[in-house]
């Protein structure tokens, strides 16, 4: 069991309320969970129906992701539990924010996850008005999380920004960069924004995470394992990060942008391939088994 509790909030990334309890149980405490439609497609008991022949409708898929959720939520701290809506590339904001609504309702401690893309963050920013606390996922660029801030000030609660570390490090780019870029950027706000690490695929990533100071990482259950198998390394003034690929390459730095959080946030260049791709996986994952009714 973890001792001292980092400064840095942490939630587990899956869609499994038994792995949760277990983290909890490991670690001694778990302060949040993020979801998703491929994590939900995962779920033991959801992979059970489908292996049972069973296909779900849309309510029924609606059904099984909010009990899912429903059993996850007081298993958590305050950083709450993070659902995300069912969008491809051509979802509308209304579309999304009518999701959004209904999912924020199912639980007192719920984050709603819209994609870093222009309706997406056209959601954020009417979610915000609507006092629906917002996660912006699928972020891969400044540029996204600038839009961030500036879609959603004036928001009461706090907003959470996920960089994808992982997926960048996958195209040989440094992920951590873009957690310190951001977290440098977001030093002349207000302070509404908080960055939550996400796609964290070892150790040393999420100490990273703890160094930079990102008030939240989301983690696989495998890296947390792998963290508590090592007695829970914290860093130290010493540490120090340096990321490479599978062949042992270093990754190509990300350089940092000085962008005007004040701007509209229209005015950023938020299009990045990676979204985009992002968005494409949850639908074909969840798409591949949980198949929707005409």
């Amino acid at each position: 069991m973890l001792a001292n509790r980092p400064k840095t909030k942490i939630l587990v990334d899956g869609g499994d309320p038994s792995e949760t309890l277990r983290m909890k149980s490991l670690i001694g405490f778990v302060d949040g969970q993020t979801t998703n439609p491929s994590l939900i497609a995962k779920n033991p008991e959801i992979q059970r129906l489908i292996a049972s022949g069973h296909r779900l409708s849309s309510q029924e898929e609606k059904d099984e992701y909010k009990k899912i959720v429903q059993s996850i939520s007081p298993l958590v701290g305050d950083a709450g539990v993070s659902i995300e809506v069912f969008a491809d590339v051509g979802t509308r904001a209304e579309e999304m924010v009518a999701q959004g609504q209904e999912m924020f309702s199912w639980i007192p401690n719920a984050y709603v996850k819209y994609p870093c893309t222009h309706e997406g963050l056209r959601a954020a920013q009417m979610s915000v008005h609507k006092s629906i606390r917002v996660n912006m996922t699928l972020c891969f660029s400044q540029e996204q999380a600038a839009a961030v801030y500036a879609a959603t000030q004036g928001s009461k609660e706090p907003v959470y920004v996920s960089p994808f570390v992982g997926r960048l490090d996958d195209r040989g780019e440094e992920g951590m960069d873009l957690v310190r870029n951001i977290k440098k950027m977001y030093e002349r706000g207000d302070g509404h924004v908080h960055v939550l690490a996400a796609s964290i695929r070892n150790v040393n990533q999420l100490l990273c995470s703890f160094a930079l100071g990102a008030e939240l990482a989301t983690v696989p259950t495998k890296v947390l394992d792998e963290w508590a198998a090592t007695s829970f390394p914290m860093p130290d003034q010493d540490f120090r990060y340096q990321g490479a690929d599978a062949s042992g390459q270093l990754l190509k730095s990300i350089p940092y942008k000085a962008l005007d959080l004040n701007l509209p946030w229209e005015s950023f260049d938020i299009a990045h391939e990676l979204t985009t791709k992002g968005i494409q996986k949850f639908v074909a994952d969840f798409q591949s088994t949980l198949r929707r009714s005409a």
